[in-house]
């Protein structure tokens, strides 16, 4: 154990505390990348996965990690990595130390999420007998200064998401496209409420695509002020899908296209999405558009 580590104090708080949230925004601001998915927050938000922090003496949180659902995240704070504390939290957890039920009884069965798959993420990980098993793309391109396209005409109408009427429509739908997907195709209608909830979530910025009275495809937005006003103004595909039933009658493009100009419409200098590597199709449609490489997540398991 490291030597600071004697001072620390490890618990399992219910909620996310605002020294979490203090400690998210500081790793955020040094790596450009967010620590924890927004289904983990959601999860651990409503209890559905833990939440394990280590506070210095003084009372601020140091470390915390996200684990449930068959998925760990974890963070340290950038002033206090390299001093093993990373690889002391992730003991905890897998050996049950936390106080909690162990993890490594079932030795594949978690995946850890390395955002931004940072150099120590890699040795941290390997060492822990965890490989790599997934990549997930960080796509970007610039908005500003770049004209609107406009979308070829198409039968289906687009409109925006109407709370209290298309919840269930959407749950379907994006379980019918996502159902090989292990986070996306899950969700349910707890958390899809938990995301509309949220400070950010504008039912104009969720665009979806109806033949008729049946939803076949949807590009839902996410857009976050700015912490600095000199900051450009970033907005997110947050996640876009099209029924399997309609694939190949152009729904990805047209509905990007919507998506790219709502996001200029709304003032965003850059557009960002996440793509499995592996989707070759949709990186392929994201890179005609003008998308490059930003940056990746990558997903690991403990080697059998």
């Amino acid at each position: 154990m490291p030597d600071f580590a004697h001072s620390l104090e490890f618990s399992l708080p219910d909620s996310l505390s605002e020294g979490v949230k203090r400690l998210i925004r500081s790793a955020t601001l040094s790596d450009g990348q967010a620590p924890f998915s927004d289904q983990a927050l959601v999860s651990a938000g409503s209890r559905a996965r833990r939440i394990l922090t280590a506070s210095q003496p003084d009372g601020e949180i140091v470390g915390a990690v996200i684990v449930g659902e068959g998925e760990l995240e974890l963070v340290v704070d950038p002033a206090e990595r390299r001093q093993g504390l990373g690889a002391l939290m992730l003991e905890r957890v897998l050996t049950g130390s936390d106080g909690a039920a162990p993890l490594g009884t079932e030795p594949t069965s978690l995946a850890v999420w390395a955002h931004g798959d940072h150099p120590a993420s890699r040795v941290l990980l390997s060492r822990a007998g965890f490989e790599p098993v997934r990549t997930l793309l960080q796509l970007r391109m610039p908005l500003a200064g770049s004209p609107a396209e406009q979308a070829t005409a198409s039968a289906f109408a687009i409109r925006a998401f109407r709370p209290g009427q298309d919840e269930s429509a959407w749950v379907e739908l994006n379980a019918r496209v996502f159902a090989s997907h292990p986070e996306q195709g899950r969700i349910t209608l707890d958390d899809l409420a938990a995301r509309e909830a949220e400070p950010w979530f504008d039912a104009d910025d969720f665009l979806m695509a109806w033949d008729g009275d049946r939803l076949v495809a949807y590009n839902w937005l996410k857009v976050e002020s700015a912490d600095d006003e000199s900051e450009e103004m970033i907005g997110e595909i947050y996640v876009i899908g099209v029924d399997s039933a309609d694939a190949g009658r152009g729904l990805g493009r047209i509905l990007m296209i919507a998506g790219l100009n709502r996001l200029r419409e709304r003032g965003c200098a850059i557009a960002a999405l996440y793509v499995d590597a592996e989707n070759e199709g949709a990186v392929r449609l994201y890179r005609s558009l003008g998308f490059t490489d930003f940056t990746i997540d990558v997903q690991y398991r403990r080697r059998p």
